[in-house]
Formats: C-alpha cells, structure tokens, sequence
C-alpha cells in the first residue's frame, strides 16, 4: 500500500477545525483533524506532501519522526509544523486501523477501560449571579456530566486597556487586584454549590495571572475541592508554575500549550503540575501523547487531555485515553454548537450520559459528514484539495 494523496479541508468551530485526508493506491483512506494550527498549517500540509507521496502509510511513527527532524529549523519541535503534522499523523492512525480491520486503540496496546469520562467547558460568565449560574449547571448535569469547568479569568484582554464590568484594567498587568481575586472566588462558591458534592468542578484562568496573584488565587480556592485549576500563570515558566503548584493543596493542571513528549519533560520531571492536560489533535498526535501520559505515569500525574476538537478528533484522542492507565478525564467544548452531532456520518452523539464508549469500528470510527461540515467551512480554504 502506498500514499497517492494528501488532501485537507477546514471548518469554523472553536476557530479553524483542519481536517486532513490521506488516500492511497488501494483506496482506503484516513480522516485525521488538527486544531489551532491556522491557515499556516494548510500551507505547511500541502509543503510536506511530495515527501509522502509513495510512502507506506503504515509506517506511522517513523513518517512523523522524519518529517519533524528534517523541518527542525522550520519549526519542527512546537507551533504550526507540529500542528500539521499531527492532523497527519491521525490520518494515517485512521487508515492502518481500516486497513487491518481494528479499532486504533486496539493498536495503541488494548484498552484500560471501555468508556471514557468527559467533562463539560461552560459558559459561566463573571456576571452571572447564583440563578444564572445554577441553570447553566444544572443544564450539563441534566446531560449526564459528572465533571465541569468554568473559566474564571475577567474582563477582556485585547489592546492596551480594556473595561471589565464598568471597571477600567491594563490587558498586559497579570496581577488581580482585590475585586477580581473576590470576584473570582464567589464564582467559584456559587458554581459549586450548584453542582453539588456529586459533581466535580475545574476552573481555568487561561495564563491570565502572576506568581503572587496565582498563589493567593490556589490557596483561597482549597476550601472548595477543585477538581483543578487550570493554567494559573504562563506556560514559558515552567519554575514559575512550580512555585505555584507547592504552594497550595489545590491542583494545578497545564500542558495545552505545550508540543511534543520535548516540550512537556520539564513540566513532569520537575513536577510543576498534578495533572497534564496535552491537546492530542495538536501538540503531536496519538502516539506522542500516549509516550506524554507513560510519562506523567512514573511520577504518578494524572492524565486530563485539553479538548476543543470536533467529535472526529474527541474520538480519537478517546482511544489514546483508552490505552494509558493514569487517564482522568476528557474535555468537551461543544455545548453550545448545534452540529456537534450532524457533524458525523451518523448523526449520533459520541457522549452518552457523560461518556465515550470507545468505538469497535476499525481505525478512528467515527465519520464526517461533508456536506454538513462544508456548511461551516472556513472562509478562504479549498475543500479537501
């Protein structure tokens, strides 16, 4: 068997959702998805294609390794290059499952569990009061989530200064003054009390805070049994981030802003966070971050994959989540798309009551629906050319 193309695709979602086919001489094919790569890694996709033209498509890591060494100097260790190259690589994972009949976690090792807990992102605003806040959560509760997040950064951080609540504050000062840090904690005392001691809670600050901001956020927050708090401070710093983490019983969970098993050695050696949270559709594919969570594993880190991609991508990443024992949970970021479900070939919700079952389907097993995901798709891109 032999690769003859390399197709890609791009749809609007949680920004551009880029798919990418790999054909070949025997008419199968794979369906991988990359996120957060930009049109930059179309580009990058369609640059790398004559390296793999006439190539056996099974030969899945060394494919990746080669291509990543030999763009070295053009980024091949983080960012856009390793972005494309992931929605390659689970392209390629989707097409040797079809070609030897398996499901990929079957291929990965076998399977740990059958389902795969999902926790629900949703949209609780810093102005909501409890009412408002109790009818979001007991509208994913309802769905059968046992596990949510909220995000508790304020205010908008684009241009030089931003107005957050009638509150004028400098987007650049990662410091939360007194109303903020109060702000931040009663969010956290209403969505818990809403959920209930049944339902885990994780909130996220997406970097926003410093050092002495961070730890006085994660020591005030102990009283509430978080689930985690997620990116307390910028990732550039992995000895920052540690200082956070040792200083308070909350856990602290990063990674989605990190690439390759490379960009996540100091974070888990060094012991930075509790819990690691790799984007698989982004930071290097299934292979790699199943070598990321055997990783985390010898220090006993939980593995909690970050998750903005379609159902194709959610599914693919379940079967890595499948494979590795120190697994957590999974997130799901599309409550509030409508085509979360047509998007497939089936029509059918991957989640059930809060979990994936895995697929029996050979490779990813999961489908897109190309006249609903064309729909959607991202202004200015060809369609799977």
């Amino acid at each position: 068997m032999k690769i003859t193309a390399i197709k890609t695709a791009a749809t609007l979602g949680h920004g551009m959702h880029l798919w990418v086919r790999v054909e070949t001489d025997e008419g199968i094919s794979g369906l991988g998805e990359c996120v957060h790569g930009g049109v930059q890694a179309i580009a990058i996709i369609h640059e790398l294609r004559a390296g793999l033209i006439g190539r056996d498509p099974l030969q899945i890591d060394a494919i990746f390794e080669e291509l990543r060494r030999g763009h070295v100097f053009d980024g091949g260790f983080a960012g856009a290059l390793i972005t494309a190259l992931t929605g390659i690589e689970l392209a390629l994972w989707d097409l040797k499952g079809k070609a030897l009949g398996a499901p990929v976690y079957a291929l990965l090792g076998g399977k740990f569990r059958d389902s795969i807990r999902v926790y629900a992102d949703c949209q609780v605003e810093p102005s909501m009061d409890f009412g408002e806040i109790e009818r979001v959560v007991q509208g994913v509760v309802a769905r059968g989530f046992t596990a949510l997040k909220i995000d508790l950064d304020i205010g908008a951080y684009t241009g030089d200064r931003s107005r957050a609540h009638g509150r004028v504050k400098d987007a650049f000062n990662h410091t939360a003054d007194q109303w903020e840090h109060e702000r931040m904690l009663e969010l956290v005392d209403m969505t818990t009390r809403a959920a209930g001691r049944d339902v885990a809670v994780a909130v996220d600050v997406h970097t926003r805070l410093d050092v002495p901001s961070a730890i006085r956020l994660a020591r005030d927050l102990q009283q509430f049994h978080l689930l985690w708090l997620e990116e307390p401070v910028p990732p550039e710093n992995i000895d920052a981030m540690r200082e956070v983490k040792r200083a308070s019983a909350t856990p602290i969970c990063a990674g989605e802003n990190l690439y390759l098993r490379h960009g996540f050695r100091d974070l888990i050696v060094k012991q930075a966070v509790d819990i690691i949270m790799p984007d698989i559709p982004k930071c290097g594919g299934l292979s790699e971050c199943r070598k990321i969570a055997n990783l985390a594993e010898l220090y006993y880190i939980p593995f909690a994959p970050h998750n903005v991609a379609s159902p194709i991508g959610t599914m693919a990443s379940a079967h890595v989540c499948a494979s590795v024992p120190n697994f957590l949970v999974l997130e799901f970021h599309w409550l509030h798309r409508d085509y979360w479900r047509t998007i497939t070939a089936d029509g059918e919700d991957i989640i059930k009551d809060g979990y994936i079952a895995l697929s029996e389907r050979p490779g990813i097993g999961v489908e897109l629906n190309e006249a609903v995901a064309r729909a959607h798709q991202f202004p200015g891109t060809a369609w799977f050319e």
